[in-house]
């Protein structure tokens, strides 16, 4: 592709894009809402620069928050006819300079890096006194990482928590014990962690000559991206980059701060104009992703944040207000409604989803965000009942060690051994056969749900697969054992291809840069959004951040809803309010959130419930109470309602209603046919039952 030259590349660009482009020597802060084209302003401006020959590509290093941006930014510089430029995260650059430098500075090869924390840490944790040691490996894995983000070491662990008001998982000197004990068994075994990539590439910079003036000549032109989201081991190793030089470009949103417990801080994008005071500040607020109404309530959300009470903390300084303006020509208002019951919550989702297929949006171009991947089988659950495809984004699900574990339990089935235990069970159906071999062989029961949020969400995933093959036999009553794994193979290789194509299932701080048609953002209740954890003023302010994250994420449809009875993975149903950052969010004439009743949700032109639908969502209930599982694990709201509207009277009627697969229809069939009979409908046939 030809070269842009630099008049081109300022054609199509608003007068701030154009500003920041043009402005290619530093220091430049740009700070960047959301939607306002800020990787087009900083490939532009790095194009721009290379255009008027006032750097080289050699010249250039771009820092970026994950791999995935630093690759889209060499690859739309490529298509500018633009290469050699160096994009990297910090972890990547650090690693790159301490390859290279290490057996020249230190002699022989650098140490192996330790791909997680867990090895190490799960036995050393498994010795921490009473409770403490069944506490999740992954939460004092984290805890290290925000120490070593903190540049907090193991001797001043206790002094650095306490000026930082920071909670750990475990009291403060228990927890520099275990950092301690963590890094000296580290370095018995010669390895290095991803946290000492950079801790080492700055200790090698500060400490020999040499190398500084080798890297700060090879990169003289720095730009950083997200820089909102900087910790100060990060800043370290900049500032070491830099040595003393000013040239660098930093972009980034302070109301898009969302990772201040892995370490990072907004503060160094605050405070650069202190740090140089000559800076030029350029300010991005054109919205060319999301409609009027989207960014309207998204606006709403910032100026709560601002006048709350969560904001007003010692010694902060009253900020501008900052409003995106929209671009785009105006879209449907906004969904912000409150339901009954998670159930009604879900099939009022999953009814939503199926409509904006029919209007052609497809399932691609739709995402549903949740606080935390425990939220997440729930929803995967009604989706699979629902039949509507999807994947789970940032992890890969069949990768999981449990899913793996559970495959090979499965996989066992369907060798000779297997097969003849269940030729002698014929009428077993698929998920229920699944589900006695999970418990033979992995301990993994439906109705036992253990303690520990690790130990749930493990708990969970199965419970996820044994629901894939009760979707599978409702969509084909003949499927066994090998069409399950045929199935589950199918999965695995498009997840690991990123070829499937369907709802995206993700976290807010995963969706973070990503952007969908329709986004749904259900459960926004006090305690999931904010997180119970929160409760510091800082902390409240960041999980409304996320919210602003969250919505600004549509482009054109948002969903936003909340129930008033949330029923746990224990089966308990208990009471909900819905999120405070909800409060006032609407402009008049509504200023609270519409109560919508569940029934309007899963049945709107049938008015009030029928007796029998009410007499079956009576009896799951109780049944739910009884195995201990949540309702949805019993029947899904759509399932109720279409045995209430076809009233089956026999077995082979109840098979043949959408939600009834195999194992539900051996387990529950004779009751929901009793139910059904009671009510006003057709004799159960005796026979089948």
């Amino acid at each position: 592709m030809p070269t842009l030259d630099a008049d081109a590349l300022l054609a199509d660009l608003e007068p701030a894009q154009r500003e920041a482009v043009t402005t290619d020597r530093g220091p430049l802060c740009i700070l960047a809402g959301a939607g306002t084209g800020k990787t087009r302003v900083i490939t532009r401006r790095i194009a721009y620069a290379l255009a008027t020959g006032e750097v080289r590509p050699a010249d250039v290093l771009v820092v970026t928050f994950t791999d995935k941006a630093a690759t889209e930014l060499r690859d739309r510089l490529a298509a500018a006819g633009r290469r050699g430029v160096s994009a990297f995260t910090f972890h990547a650059a650090a690693l790159r300079q301490l390859r290279h430098f290490w057996p020249r500075v230190r002699g022989g090869d650098l140490p192996g890096i330790l791909s997680a924390k867990a090895p190490i840490l799960a036995p050393l944790a498994a010795r921490l006194p009473g409770g403490y040691r069944y506490l999740a490996v992954r939460d004092l894995a984290a805890e290290v990482e925000w120490a070593k983000a903190r540049r907090i070491s193991p001797a001043s662990y206790v002094d650095g928590v306490a000026a930082e008001g920071h909670d750990g998982p475990l009291p403060a000197d228990l927890m520099a014990r275990l950092y301690r004990d963590y890094e000296a068994a580290r370095e018995r075994a010669g390895l290095i962690d991803f946290d000492d990539m950079l801790a080492l590439t700055v200790n090698l910079l500060e400490s020999d000559e040499g190398v500084a003036a080798e890297v700060r000549d090879r990169y003289r032109w720095f730009s950083v991206d997200e820089y909102q989201d900087t910790n100060p081991l990060q800043q370290a190793l900049l500032d070491a980059w830099l040595g003393g030089r000013d040239d660098v470009a930093v972009v980034g949103d302070e109301d898009q701060t969302i990772y201040t417990f892995t370490g990072a801080t907004s503060d160094y994008l605050t405070g650069f104009t202190t740090r140089y005071p000559a800076a030029r500040v350029v300010q991005l607020t054109s919205n060319f992703r999301s409609t009027p109404e989207v960014l309207g309530l998204a606006n709403r959300v910032l100026a709560a944040g601002r006048a709350a009470t969560e904001e007003r903390v010692s010694g902060s300084v009253p900020r501008p207000a900052k409003r995106l303006e929209a671009s785009l020509a105006t879209g449907p208002a906004p969904h912000v409604a409150g339901y009954e019951t998670d159930d009604a919550e879900l099939a009022a989702l999953t009814a939503r989803i199926r409509d904006l297929v029919r209007d052609g949006v497809a399932h691609g171009g739709m995402a549903i965000l949740v606080r935390t991947n425990a939220q997440l089988p729930a929803i995967e659950a009604g989706l699979l009942a629902a039949g509507i495809p999807f994947h789970v984004r940032g992890e890969r699900f069949f990768a999981r060690p449990e899913i793996r574990r559970a495959l090979r339990v499965a996989a066992a089935l369907d060798r000779p051994a297997g097969l003849r235990r269940i030729a002698e069970s014929p009428a077993v159906a698929l998920s229920e056969r699944l589900a006695e071999a999970f418990e033979r062989e992995l301990g993994v029961r439906r109705t036992d749900v253990p303690d520990g949020a690790a130990a749930r969400e493990r708990h969970g995933a199965v419970m996820t697969l044994l629901e894939l093959s009760e979707a599978l036999t409702t969509a084909d009553p003949d499927a066994d054992v090998a069409t399950f794994l045929d199935e589950v193979e199918r999965r695995a290789e498009a997840e690991a291809g990123g070829a499937i194509s369907g709802v995206e299932l993700l976290t807010y701080h995963r969706a973070k840069g990503l952007e969908w048609d329709a986004v749904f953002l259900p459960v926004l209740e006090d305690g999931t959004l904010p997180i119970r954890q929160a409760t510091e003023p800082r902390e409240l302010a960041e999980e409304r951040r996320l919210l602003y994250v969250g919505i600004t994420r549509a482009r054109r449809h948002l969903w936003m809803s909340f129930a008033r009875r949330r029923t746990a993975v224990t089966g308990r149903e208990g009471r909900r309010t819905r999120s405070r950052f909800l409060d006032g969010l609407l402009p008049a004439p509504i200023r609270t959130v519409r109560l919508v009743p569940s029934e309007a949700a899963t049945r709107p032109a049938q008015g009030e419930r029928s007796p029998l639908s009410n007499a079956l969502r009576a009896w799951r209930t109780a049944r739910a109470r009884a195995d201990s599982v949540a309702p949805f694990i019993v029947f899904h709201d759509s399932a109720i309602e279409a045995i209430a509207d076809r009233r089956p009277g026999t077995i082979a009627e109840l098979r043949r209603v959408p939600g009834v697969g195999p194992t539900k229809l051996d387990r529950y069939g004779a009751e929901i046919l009793e139910i059904v009979s009671r009510t006003g409908g057709s004799a159960p046939d005796d026979g089948h039952r």
